[in-house]
Order: structure tokens, then C-alpha cells, then sequence
């Protein structure tokens, strides 16, 4: 029993308790009256002057039959007195009652007969207005039914949160018969729950303030059902008498899985088409092979997958057709992009990217690139991890980390299988499903056109990169009183070749011509006019022309060549004199780093571009010493879209100050610090140092 419920009663036989007026007794006011042998009062009971209106003073020893019987009934009472007292049983029933007032009162009555110590025998009255009787039954009755037939699960618990009531259909719902409940706390017959501990907390707070908790949200798996997860709505009020005093808690709880269940898979669903929407933004963002793989395993990661891994078919970066619809063997792939959702050996067990891995025929990302079809385990068993790893180790590692579900889809573009995206879930629970494949076929596809994209732009880069260079000088020659260094770097933003051009040409008097040219435009027109100029330069300097000469002919040439600009820069090192004799057309000025003064740009006349014809060029002669370092580069090293030339220029000389390095290093060095990511031009860079002749 709940000892907030009332006082133990001093000196009584223990769990007898004292309460202040309350429940169903106080509300019915019921009466008590007894009368002795002759039908005469004896005793007379407060609520007895209530519900009849005669004070005890005024009743007691009258004929109850006289006092409170109408004339015409007064037969019949005493009829149903002799009755009682007669031993034939005691009565109960409904009977008019005359008030104090005159008025009369239909009043339920239930007597009995008493016998004292002595022999003596009374009759016991009961009674109580039948109005309110009928009232409070009518509540009662519907109360019942509401409760029994509601299809809310109802449940009322005491103030120490032990269930005294529960409904049929809260039995259904936590699939615990009323037995099961009743007695017990909520984290005892609620053990199913996972937060049953939150459950207990709500109520203690609904106890203690009084506050009403509506529409809490719960989930879980009741006995009934373990196989589905439920979600219900669940309100707790607090009770309380009619004075006030805190009776306990009810609780309502509602089923609402379905609702819930379709809020989940709307959700899914826009999740998913959040997820399509970003990979078509993030996907395909540069036409850079392997960072294209790697937005598509980030992309996937951790929404649909823990660990993601995108691999390429090696042969079709060879160029080579893919193995797809192919009698089945062994595939090697070239792993591009391996993402994680956090650290796990599974992330060992993947290929890292750069690695050739050859995968036997009965491998499951082999059946995948093969067949061009998805491969789904979706619980994977611990035969199923061979099936799935490169070999052994990887296996090992796979078990290790809790593999539980494996997804690969193939890459597919214009028809062409070029790979598979391997899917992994270790600590994510759900398995994968037809809905995922669904999900990972769109992402895969969408990523596989980029992918074939950067694939082609990469094959077709390296072929005219390999033009290129093929134009151009590959190794300095032997030079006399000079040291030469040159490098070529191609746009990173174009597959197109560019214009640039150089040469370091040794004459036969022992003096070295240097060239720095940029025919304007790109592409193969481009690269075929710089061809062009370049043998007739070194055809030019062959003839031992001086700068001004050389820079007319090539402009005559080039006019021939139909809509051609280009700049050029040719100087003649002569060792004997020490001097460099320099001409510009259209070009940027060369530095001159001198050891121990800082590096400057040399003031020449700039003249005007090869192919515009008819303008005189001027030369320079520039006196030389050992150690005296000339550079001659394309605007491709200096220009940008976002700074001023004379701040790139300043950059340049800044980064000439503290050099000393070997050629080569400086070269490198150069082209490093002044590289931009968003390089659309290419650049061509030649450094000469003065050496002892």
C-alpha cells in the first residue's frame, strides 16, 4: 500500500491507516441508521440529518416508520421491518422518504438485521440519495467501457509508478498481458524499450509538478512483435481527488508506426534525392581523373555507405576495351578513391589508390564488372568475406571491422563498363536493399559519365602533351661559358597545346642563341605555327644573325602564316666579350640576377609582336660576369586573373633574390611557388648562368 495515501493509525494493528475525507463515500454522503426492536431510532448519523433533514436530537427514539414513511407507506414498512427482524433476510431496494421538510426523496436503501452481545437485536440502515447513486454509477459504468473499449492504450500507476491499471488495448500494444503489468514499474514490464528509463523519468515529473506531458515520442520492439520496430505517442497527466491529494499518474499511449513509418520513408526519400542533387553539383567538378573518383566516394559516404571504394578497370586506362559481357576471368583494377566514415580496418582492406589489384573471376566486384550488373550480399556471412576481399589478409581484416552488408555497382558510361563502386556498411545496422541499389545505380551512373570524361580529357592531355614536348628541345646542349636550364609546363586547365616554345642554340663561333616565343592561341594551329617558328629560328641562328634579324625574318614569316601573333625574345651570349645581345618583340622583359645585388628586370625596347610586319626591332647589348644568372619565360608564369603583372613580375624578382640553388632546383622552384590552381596557359622557362668560359 502506498503510504502517501493516509497515516498509520497510532497504536493500531500495523497497516490500519487514518485518511482525510475522500473517494466515492464522502461524495455519496452515505447514511447510517439503526433502530431497535420496536422500530424505534437508536442511533442517527450525521449524514442521516443531511439526507433526511431531522437532527438527531429530533429522531432519536422516535418510530423510524412515523418519521419517515409517508401515511399511505407505513404498512409496508413495518411489513419490511417485521421482515428484517424476523431473520428472513436482510433488504435492499429504493424507497420515498419523507423530508424534515415535507418533501419527499427517493433514497436507496440497504438494511440488515444486528444482534449485541446481550441477545438483543437491531436493525441496520443504510442509505443514500438515489439520484446521486444512479449518477455516479452511470460515470462508473462508462468510465469502464471507455476504458476497456477505448483504442488508446490506458494505464493509471500509483504514486510509487506501479501499474494498478491496464487496458485491453495497452496489453495488445506491449503485447504484456494486465497480469504483467499490474504491480510491476514501468522498467520492469517496459524492458523492451529503450529508453524505459526516460518513460519512469516523464512520470516523476508529471508527479511532481502536476504538468501534463502530451505526444512524447517513443520507439521499439514489444515482445508481441520483435520483429518490427513500433513507434508510439505517449501523454501523462497527473491524478488527483477531489481535495487535491495526488492519487497517481495515467498515461494514454497511441500507435502511430504506420504515420511514423511513412514520415521515415518520406524523409528516405528526400534524403535520397538530397543525395542525388549533391552528387550532381559535387561530382564532376574538374575533369582531374582521380579527383572525380574521389567526389564520388565522398559523396556516398557515410549517407549510404561506412566505406566506399571506386575502381577502374586498368585496361580501359590503357584504352583497352573493357572485360564486360567477356568469358569470365580475372580483372585487375586500378583503385582511384577508397572514403571512410570514420577509421576501420575495413578501410585497410580496400585497395589504396594509385594500387593494380587482380581480382579471380569468383570475386564479387569481378562479377560485377564483368556481367555490368550490381552485386548485393546483403548479411554477409563469414564464407561470404573471400567472395569479397582481394585475398586472405583483406578477408581478415573485413571480419575484423563487422562487415554486415556488401553493395558493388558497376560504372558504366556510353555503354562501357569502366569499373565498380564497392559499398560497405560495418556499423551501420540496416542491410543494404532494393532501394539502395536503386540509389547507388543513379549515383554510379551519373559519376561514371564524369569519370569517362576525365578519363578521355586525361588520354587526350597526355597525347598533346607528348606533341608537346616532342616540339620541343629535350636536353640542353653543351654550351660554351654558359650553364642552361629549361622547363615546359602545360595549362592544368585546357587539353589543348599551347603555343610556347624555347631553344638554347649553339653556334658555331662558340656564342649561344636563346629563345623564349609564345604564338598567341591555343591548340593544334597553334602548336603547328610554333613548330614552324622554332626551325626557322634554329635555321636563322645557324646563319650567325644579329638579334634584329632574326626577329625580321620571323615576323615576315610569320605574317605568311596567315592571322599569327606571337612574341618573341631572342638573345646571342657571346663568351668572348662577356656580353649579351638581346632583342624583344612584343615580349616580357628577362630578369637579370647578379650575385650580390638584387634581381632586376632588364629595360629594353619592347617592339612590337612577330606578325605584324614592317616595324623595326631594336637590341640591347648587356654586359655579362660569372655567376650572372639571364631568365627568359612566357607571360604563362606571371599572368593571373586576379592580380596586377607588375605584382606578379615583383613576386618573380622577390623569388630570384633568395635563389642559389642549382639551375634545375631554381626551375622547379619557379614553377612551384607561382603555380595558380586555375592555370590556363602554359609556360615556358629558360635560366642561363655564366660560367667560366
Amino acid at each position: 500500500m502506498d503510504t502517501t495515501d493516509g497515516l498509520e493509525a497510532g497504536g493500531g494493528p500495523t497497516g490500519a491507516m487514518l485518511s482525510a475525507p475522500s473517494g466515492l463515500l464522502d461524495v455519496l454522503s452515505v447514511a447510517a441508521v439503526v433502530l431497535d426492536a420496536d422500530g424505534n431510532i437508536a442511533l442517527w448519523s450525521p449524514q442521516a440529518e443531511q439526507l433526511f433533514g431531522w437532527s438527531a436530537e429530533e429522531a432519536l427514539g422516535r418510530p423510524a416508520a412515523g418519521l419517515l414513511a409517508a401515511k399511505e407507506h407505513v404498512g409496508m414498512v413495518l411489513e419490511l421491518f417485521a421482515r428484517v427482524m424476523g431473520g428472513d433476510g436482510d433488504w435492499a431496494g429504493a424507497f420515498p422518504v419523507r423530508r424534515k421538510d415535507g418533501s419527499s426523496r427517493l433514497v436507496e436503501f440497504r438494511n440488515m438485521r444486528l444482534l449485541d452481545e446481550k441477545g438483543d437485536l437491531y436493525a441496520l440502515g443504510i442509505a443514500t440519495d438515489r439520484a446521486m447513486l444512479r449518477h455516479l454509477e452511470r460515470d462508473l459504468a462508462l468510465s469502464s467501457r471507455l476504458v476497456a473499449q477505448s483504442p488508446i492504450g490506458l494505464a493509471v500507476l500509483d504514486t510509487n509508478l506501479h501499474y494498478v491499471l491496464v487496458n485491453p488495448t495497452l496489453e495488445r500494444i506491449n503485447g504484456l498481458p494486465a497480469a504483467e503489468h499490474i504491480g510491476r514499474r514501468p522498467l520492469e514490464a517496459l524492458s523492451f524499450l529503450d529508453d524505459a528509463g526516460a518513460v519512469e523519468s516523464a512520470m516523476h515529473q508529471v508527479l511532481a509538478t502536476g504538468t501534463p506531458l502530451l505526444e512524447q515520442f517513443t520507439a521499439g520492439r514489444t515482445h508481441a512483435d520483435e520483429s518490427t520496430e513500433h513507434a508510439w505517442s505517449v501523454s501523462y497527466y497527473r491524478l488527483e481527488d477531489a481535495t487535491g491529494r495526488v492519487l497517481g499518474v495515467a498515461t494514454s499511449v497511441v500507435d502511430v508506426t504506420e504515420s511514423h513509418q511513412a514520415a521515415k520513408e518520406i524523409a528516405h526519400g528526400r534524403r535520397r534525392l538530397a543525395l542525388i542533387a549533391d552528387a550532381s553539383v559535387r561530382i564532376g567538378t574538374t575533369l582531374d581523373l582521380d579527383q572525380t573518383a574521389r567526389e564520388l566516394a565522398d559523396v556516398v559516404v557515410p549517407e549510404l555507405a561506412d566505406v566506399a571504394a571506386v575502381d577502374i578497370l586498368d585496361s580501359v586506362l590503357e584504352g583497352r576495351p573493357s572485360v564486360a559481357g567477356a568469358a569470365r576471368g580475372p580483372a585487375v583494377f586500378r583503385a582511384l578513391a577508397v572514403s571512410a566514415a570514420y577509421s576501420s580496418e575495413a578501410v585497410r582492406a580496400a585497395d589504396p589508390p594509385g594500387d593494380v589489384a587482380r581480382y579471380d573471376a569468383d570475386r564479387l566486384v569481378t562479377q560485377c564488372a564483368t556481367t555490368g550488373h550490381p552485386v548485393l550480399v546483403a548479411h554477409v556471412q563469414a564464407r561470404d568475406l573471400s567472395r569479397i576481399a582481394r585475398d586472405d589478409d583483406a578477408a581478415a581484416l573485413l571480419a575484423r571491422a563487422g562487415l554486415r552488408s556488401y553493395l558493388a555497382v558497376p560504372l558504366i558510361a556510353r555503354g562501357e563498363v569502366l569499373g565498380a563502386l564497392d559499398l560497405k556498411r560495418t556499423r551501420n545496422l540496416l542491410p543494404f536493399d532494393a532501394d539502395d541499389i536503386v540509389l547507388a545505380g543513379e549515383l554510379a551512373a551519373r559519376a561514371a559519365v564524369c569519370i569517362d570524361n576525365a578519363r578521355w580529357y586525361r588520354s587526350a592531355r597526355n597525347a598533346a602533351i607528348a606533341l608537346q614536348r616532342h616540339l620541343l628541345p629535350q636536353r640542353p646542349p653543351q654550351l660554351v661559358g654558359l650553364e642552361v636550364a629549361y622547363r615546359y609546363r602545360p595549362a592544368a586547365a585546357t587539353i589543348e597545346i599551347g603555343g610556347d616554345w624555347f631553344d638554347a642554340i649553339a653556334q658555331a663561333d662558340g656564342t649561344t642563341a636563346l629563345v623564349v616565343g609564345d604564338v598567341m592561341g591555343s591548340g593544334i594551329n597553334a602548336a603547328a605555327t610554333m613548330g614552324q617558328l622554332r626551325t626557322a629560328t634554329r635555321t636563322l641562328a645557324e646563319l650567325g644573325l644579329d638579334p634584329t634579324q632574326v626577329l625580321q625574318h620571323l615576323d615576315r614569316i610569320t605574317s605568311g602564316l596567315g592571322e599569327t601573333i606571337a612574341t618573341c625574345i631572342y638573345a646571342v651570349y657571346d663568351p668572348r666579350s662577356a656580353q649579351c645581345r638581346i632583342a624583344v618583340a612584343g615580349h616580357l622583359p628577362p630578369v637579370l640576377a647578379r650575385p650580390g645585388e638584387a634581381p632586376r628586370l632588364l629595360d629594353l625596347p619592347t617592339g612590337a609582336p612577330l606578325g605584324v610586319g614592317g616595324i623595326p626591332f631594336e637590341a640591347t647589348t648587356v654586359s655579362m660576369m660569372v655567376g650572372d644568372e639571364l631568365v627568359l619565360y612566357t607571360d604563362g608564369l606571371v599572368e593571373t586573373r586576379d592580380q596586377p603583372i607588375d605584382a606578379r613580375l615583383n613576386i618573380l624578382l622577390e623569388l630570384l633574390a633568395n635563389t642559389g640553388r642549382p639551375l634545375e632546383e631554381t626551375c622547379d622552384w619557379l614553377l612551384d611557388s607561382l603555380r595558380r590552381p586555375d592555370d590556363h596557359d602554359d609556360v615556358a622557362l629558360v635560366i642561363a648562368r655564366v660560367s667560366s668560359p
